[in-house]
């Protein structure tokens, strides 16, 4: 399959939050992390690539893609322009535009970045929400620094 055909099948996955099929995209070295966090807080391996989405994700009552993405690829890198919706059960919500940067191999995402506005999402989020993302288990995360592709 070639690297377009993964990303949007994880993408599809993804926001389904079907988390046994996300973790089928990654190997156990793949690489994840937000790029306003930066590599110091990378999730390593499937298990932990999960967990971390669902740090995030877990706690929205919503959660969608908005509009058409835009995809440019160049051999086993794949460029997603989007925005997702997140919502929150005491009504928040926001719209937070993406850029991802997924690196393609074998059917595997071996990196994957998020370029994102880390004050976009906090001036929304709720407070509790907050408190549970800061507080949670962080045993997954894996400093990545220095990782040859990142």
């Amino acid at each position: 399959m070639s690297p377009t055909r993964v990303t949007a099948a994880f993408w599809e996955a993804l926001y389904r939050r079907d988390w046994d099929d996300v973790a089928t995209f990654f190997g156990p070295e793949s690489i994840y992390f937000d790029v306003p966090t930066g590599p110091s807080t990378a999730a390593r391996g499937p298990v932990d690539v999960v967990r971390r989405l669902r740090l995030g994700l877990d706690g929205l009552s919503g959660y969608e893609h908005s509009g058409e993405p835009l995809v440019v690829a160049d051999g086993e890198v794949v460029i997603t322009e989007h925005t997702e919706v997140w919502h929150w059960h005491t009504g928040e919500s926001v719209a937070l535009p993406f850029v991802s940067v997924q690196r393609v191999r074998d059917g595997v995402i071996l990196v994957w970045k998020d370029y994102w506005d880390y004050q976009t999402l906090l001036g929304a989020s709720p407070a509790w929400w907050q408190e549970r993302l800061f507080s949670d288990d962080l045993s997954w995360v894996h400093d990545a620094t220095g990782h040859p592709l990142v």
